[in-house]
């Protein structure tokens, strides 16, 4: 099997070249290609050109545009990158009979009400972010491909930076933290994201499963104070010691962003579950490795 990855260096994208590597030949690329693949997607042409010059079996779309704040003074480049070359991939991807593979968001819903999001409820994002995932998943499913699309939230990863990393740092150097309470998800690891991908391709490889648009999140849910009261916890019974004495809880409206955060980033993964028949490990499970790691190193 040939594997096409864009994004390779990102945090899922990076996960996602150990996890595919048994399933077959993975050539990985970054924005900044190799010889004459291009991996830039602000350039949807030379995307397009790249998928038929190696022509895969499957492709997996791990980059995007991800500045949520700045997508809202750059709406262009995030339409571009999120929505315009996934688009051409697809469209080729159809034209090759090929699967592709996408990750998408918890930001095309408008985080309203508190019960975890189905795949068929109505969407309605909230930022440019997310009017720019939301239609890269409708070009995909316009296209006719055969496709995966997984729509995650809040992720994580050992590599690179990450809330938790944010929260350790700032907890060593202030006294006091603010951290908002009224935004609830469950925080997901690219590791995990990366292992559920490879396996739902291999199921649909076989014939076992059917493609479409599935959640991929970690078990439970949480807010941003909770995550980071956990994160601090963990990491103190791991020895860290740190100026913090107290994680303040906030309203997000005392936090103001340029671009609006959804309140509730709950997905239901039930579909994901009994389709592949999987187990989805609660998110604390995830995050106190991540901490180990952290703080180990």
């Amino acid at each position: 099997m040939r594997i096409l990855l864009f994004g390779k260096n990102g945090q899922v994208g990076w996960e996602l070249q150990r996890a595919l590597a048994p399933l077959g030949e993975v050539v990985a690329l970054d924005r900044h290609g190799a010889g004459p693949l291009c991996g830039d997607l602000s350039r949807p042409d030379a995307i397009a050109a790249t998928v038929r010059e190696f022509a895969p079996d499957v492709i997996f779309n791990a980059a995007a545009h991800t500045a949520v704040d700045k997508a809202e003074s750059e709406a262009a480049l995030a339409h571009a990158i999120n929505a315009e070359a996934v688009g051409r991939m697809a469209h080729e991807a159809a034209n090759l009979n090929a699967c592709l593979v996408h990750f998408s968001t918890d930001y095309v819903f408008d985080g309203s009400g508190r019960q975890p999001w189905r795949e068929d409820d109505p969407t309605g994002p909230l930022s440019a972010y997310g009017r720019s995932k939301l239609a890269g998943e409708e070009a995909i499913r316009a296209s006719g491909c055969r496709h995966l699309i997984f729509r995650t939230s809040w992720v994580y990863a050992t590599r690179g930076g990450n809330f938790a990393k944010t929260m350790l740092r700032l907890a060593a150097e202030r006294e006091r933290l603010s951290v908002i309470d009224d935004q609830y998800g469950a925080p997901t690891g690219a590791e995990l994201i990366a292992d559920v991908s490879a396996h739902a391709l291999r199921a649909l490889q076989l014939g076992s499963a059917q493609g479409g648009t599935y959640h991929l999140a970690a078990g439970g849910d949480t807010n941003w104070h909770g995550y980071a009261s956990f994160v601090i916890e963990t990491a103190r019974r791991l020895g860290a010691e740190f100026r913090a004495s107290a994680i303040v809880p906030i309203p997000t409206t005392d936090y103001p962003t340029p671009a609006r955060r959804p309140l509730n980033s709950r997905l239901d993964t039930n579909r994901l579950r009994e389709t592949f028949a999987l187990a989805l490990p609660d998110w604390r499970v995830g995050v106190a490795r991540m901490v180990q790691e952290v703080i180990e190193r």
